[in-house]
């Protein structure tokens, strides 16, 4: 337990305020969350499609036979990256604070927390963004070294996928870069929901 107090709080501090909650569980963040996840998923599938030359190559490339197990081995991908995504954000936050994780999944989230404790802004900022880093180097390299039309199409798929699905992990990771710089900050993070708290002074 000798990590506990530099990279957690089993209890928020006194003179800790909130100034911000981010739950994706509310029906109108959910929706918001799940349209800007389109926006990568469709550009990088019409790259894909049209930087291969000829679009008529990948319905040209594939046998009968390819394009439905091409669609189980996608679904198959899916899940199993949905999985290790929320695994790399618990282990990273398994690594610093040692404390029992929360996983789970509803219609519109896949999640892994910590709602036990408050973690500091540099380690909650790592596990947050784990999954974005891990992932992203590893679809954009399928992207380009699958040997057929079709199966790079199906690695763009998972590569917008992966960066839409990324939409809310980024947005929390953003207001720690860009707002919240305070290395005192703290963050309840319960899955779904991601609670933000800063020390009070006069100015904040």
């Amino acid at each position: 337990m000798e990590r506990k107090g530099k990279y957690f709080e089993s209890e928020l501090p006194e003179g800790y305020r909130t100034v911000k909650t981010i739950d994706a569980k509310d029906k109108k963040v959910g929706v918001i969350l799940n349209l800007i996840a389109l926006i990568p998923l469709t550009i990088s599938l019409l790259v894909a499609y049209y930087a291969m030359g000829e679009p008529t190559l990948i319905a040209d490339d594939a046998s009968v036979w390819e394009f439905p197990m091409s669609i189980l081995v996608s679904c198959i991908v899916l899940i199993a990256y949905v999985i290790f995504h929320e695994l790399v954000h618990g282990a990273v936050y398994k690594f610093f604070t040692r404390e029992k994780l929360t996983f789970g999944l509803t219609f519109t989230v896949a999640f892994c927390g910590v709602p036990k404790i408050y973690v500091y802004r540099k380690p909650a900022l790592a596990a947050v963004l784990a999954p974005f880093v891990v992932f992203l180097p590893i679809f954009l390299t399928l992207c380009f070294v699958l040997p057929t039309p079709l199966m790079k199409i199906i690695a763009a798929f998972m590569l917008g996928l992966h960066i839409g699905g990324c939409a809310g992990d980024l947005w929390v990771s953003g207001l720690l870069i860009f707002k919240l710089r305070d290395n005192k900050t703290l963050i309840n993070d319960t899955g779904p929901k991601q609670t933000f708290c800063i020390p009070y002074t006069e100015e904040n």
